[in-house]
């Protein structure tokens, strides 16, 4: 085995107690599931793709340590707006000051905060937009249909943004995710930029036929699918954050044991979520992973992590283990 980098010795060495030693922890297991002859499922909630974790996850990615991806729309657009426009975001450190006339100020020049990153939309959105919508058109004209990430992979697969990458394209999760053909879900992806422009495009007529992006059943139809058919090896789920992009897959086991009585497919089985949302009653991101168990989501044995801290900070840690960086 070779020996640690540098990162995974110092966290190693420091990471001991509390929230660090979760951490470790949920590496080590992440690592035993994967040399056991496993498979990892990832979730990206928030802003993870503004916050760049392409970084760190498109390696994971590339060398195989990641296997398929749900994530909100909003994560799966974000990714390619860093890609086209990373030059032209703007950061304001001191968000927590800002006015109501600061953030009207930063409307009229159409930047969008996430806390404290400004993503452009004339650089950004737009200039995806104008990709997309030749893909929306394209298959609307030929009476195709394709799901939202299936749209995102063509455009990437067709080097219309090329000329317009301002990073380097190894750090996108998305494109070592198209490289690799990943299997990916993206539930409520209306709730998302592009979701409101494909609204817009066929309350226009620019595109004749709403069902041309496929959406949350299909999506839900074809993870109860892959999840059957790859059975076979345990399959683990790696959740950074909480809502729609966690609490939709881990759903799919419930759903082929219960309502399609597929009681030999087997429990998620490996569990960790990256959350600091505060433990509480009815919050499904402060719900700690054993009451997964009442639902049919995991097992009274399943390993079970839960690390509660800034999954911009955790995350990275945790690939960096994986991948013994």
């Amino acid at each position: 085995m070779p020996q640690p980098g540098p990162v995974s010795t110092f966290l190693r060495h420091h990471f001991r107690h509390f929230n660090a030693a979760a951490l470790i922890d949920a590496a080590d297991g992440y690592t035993r599931l994967l040399d056991g002859g496993g498979r990892m499922f990832v979730t990206l909630a928030g802003a993870m793709s503004t916050a760049e974790l392409g970084l760190s996850l498109a390696e994971m990615i590339r060398q195989g340590k990641v296997h398929g991806i749900s994530c909100t729309g909003a994560n799966l657009e974000e990714d390619l707006f860093n890609l086209v426009a990373h030059e032209h975001y703007e950061r304001v450190p001191h968000y927590r000051d800002l006015t109501p006339a600061d953030e009207a100020g930063l409307l009229a020049r159409h930047m969008n905060r996430v806390t404290d990153t400004c993503i452009p939309e004339m650089e950004a959105m737009r200039r995806l937009e104008a990709a997309v919508l030749a893909e929306w058109q394209r298959a609307d004209q030929a009476g195709e249909r394709h799901l939202p990430h299936e749209f995102m992979y063509r455009v990437i697969r067709s080097g219309a943004l090329e000329p317009s990458y301002q990073i380097d394209p190894r750090d996108s999760w998305l494109i070592a995710a198209a490289e690799r053909d990943l299997p990916m879900f993206v539930p409520g992806w209306e709730d998302s930029t592009l979701g409101n422009m494909y609204a817009g495009h066929c309350i226009a007529g620019d595109i004749r036929n709403v069902h041309t992006v496929a959406t949350g059943i299909e999506y839900m139809i074809s993870l109860a699918d892959w999840y059957t058919t790859t059975a076979d090896t345990p399959l683990g789920f790696f959740q950074i954050g909480g809502g729609i992009a966690g609490d939709f897959p881990i759903c799919v086991v419930p759903m082929l044991h219960q309502d399609l009585q597929r009681t030999g497919i087997p429990l998620w089985a490996y569990f960790c979520q990256i959350s600091d949302s505060t433990t509480s009653y009815g919050s499904y991101s402060g719900a700690v992973p054993n009451e997964k168990i009442t639902w049919g989501k995991l097992g009274a044995d399943t390993p079970k992590y839960i690390i509660e801290s800034d999954a911009s900070i955790v995350a990275p840690l945790v690939f960096a283990l994986v991948l013994g960086q």
